[in-house]
């Protein structure tokens, strides 16, 4: 296995469920066709709002759990679970002792939904009508839990709380505990369902999002000259990682090797971000790593679709990495999925490595003519690269960027 502290982790099993899909076949099938998961928000409490637009989980995962267990469960956990199931049966269920089993599961805001609905019912109906469930429901430690226990995972359940970049730093969280030998198996990514007029006014009135309501499809469009902000999403991805002599003794399949990882903060602002503290987590990664620049020759940008982010990102990666990687940005289909988009762009930079092909950016129509990285556009990129790497940075100056080999 080679010394612990700089072994990597075998990926066995992928989950997600997302705008796109309710699985990672046809998330990953709408990446590589060009599809968008970006739809009008047409209830009635959205029509007063300045954004009208969303990423909603193509599959609802209450149809997947059924009606009467869902009720039980916040939004989030629900996709976590739908998910945390999928990269479960994908990594073939392996046999673990249950004190070598973890689960790091990632999120920005947790039982949001939860939280809000159950204070309007309350303020309705007075506070005999809240639900018994409500605080299992909105602790942000729930989807993290419930997977514990689906699995009877004794090793440790933990919960990355760093915003959008919540569910790429417990994936390194999940190295680390690998690394540590504090576990054979992890069960790892983030969980997010805040798609709610709070959610929206507020990142409206921070000017964060696109107000492209009469395009939906077209608004989430990373590295165009003509993007004005993100289209919040909503979803789960998960991945199984192993410590790679347990995953070898079992014959288990490998899609990926997670080789490193960097996490860093900003401690410069709690919105904008700093490029300094983005180079220097994808320099850890690659140390954690044992790799060199020139071996990265994919990245899955954290690339929202805001005016400053995406331009502060690909100088980033100028001076992290360099401009010869090959680079997407997922986001522009499924929307910007916050405590999951981590997960959600490692899950997609592990089938780039497996399968040899990259998305392509959708909606890049006229790339800013600032950016000189290789941007992948208007068609998958076809290929084999050594190692990609996965960045995915947050409000609170975190950052998280994560290294994978074939």
């Amino acid at each position: 296995m080679g010394d612990g502290m700089t072994a990597g982790a075998s990926v066995t099993g992928l989950g997600a469920t997302t705008p796109l899909g309710g699985d990672v076949a046809s998330t990953w099938g709408g990446m590589l066709d060009g599809r968008s998961g970006i739809t009008l928000v047409e209830e009635d409490w959205a029509q007063d709002l300045p954004v009208r637009i969303a990423g909603r989980m193509r599959v609802d995962p209450a149809e997947v759990l059924g009606r009467v267990p869902a009720r039980r469960l916040d939004r989030c956990q629900q996709a976590a679970l739908v998910a945390a199931r999928e990269a479960w049966a994908d990594a073939g269920a392996p046999e673990v002792e249950p004190e070598r089993l973890a689960v790091v599961i990632g999120t920005g805001v947790g039982g949001v939904l939860t939280t809000l609905a159950q204070d309007d019912l309350m303020e309705e109906s007075g506070p005999r009508k809240v639900s018994p469930y409500t605080v299992p429901m909105l602790m942000p430690n729930g989807p993290a839990a419930v997977v514990s226990i689906e699995f009877g995972a004794r090793g440790g359940a933990h919960t990355p709380v760093s915003a959008c970049a919540s569910g790429a730093e417990a994936i390194a969280m999940g190295l680390d505990l690998i690394r540590l030998g504090r576990a054979d198996v992890v069960i790892a990514g983030g969980a997010e369902a805040c798609v709610h007029p709070l959610t929206l006014a507020g990142f409206a009135q921070a000017r964060a999002l696109s107000r492209r309501n009469d395009a939906p499809e077209e608004a989430s469009r990373p590295f165009d000259a003509r993007r004005d902000g993100f289209v919040l999403g909503e979803g789960a991805a998960l991945v199984v990682l192993e410590r790679e002599d347990f995953a070898a003794a079992r014959g288990a399949r490998v899609h990926a090797t997670l080789a490193g990882a960097g996490t860093t903060s900003d401690a410069h602002h709690i919105t904008a971000a700093d490029a300094a503290g983005q180079v220097r987590a994808m320099r850890l990664a690659l140390e954690s790593a044992g790799l060199d620049p020139i071996d990265i020759g994919h990245v899955n940008a954290h690339a929202t679709s805001t005016p400053t982010g995406d331009l502060t990102e690909t100088r980033s990666i100028t001076e992290a990495l360099g401009t010869h990687p090959a680079v997407t940005a997922t986001k522009s289909m499924t929307g910007h999925m916050c405590g999951a988009a981590g997960a959600m762009g490692a899950v997609a930079a592990i089938l780039a490595v497996r399968d040899g092909a990259i998305p392509a950016v959708r909606n890049l129509a006229d790339l800013d003519p600032e950016i000189k990285l290789d941007i992948v556009i208007g068609k998958p990129r076809q290929g084999r690269w050594k190692a990609a790497m996965v960045n995915s940075f947050g409000f609170g100056g975190h950052n998280a960027s994560l290294a994978f080999t074939g």
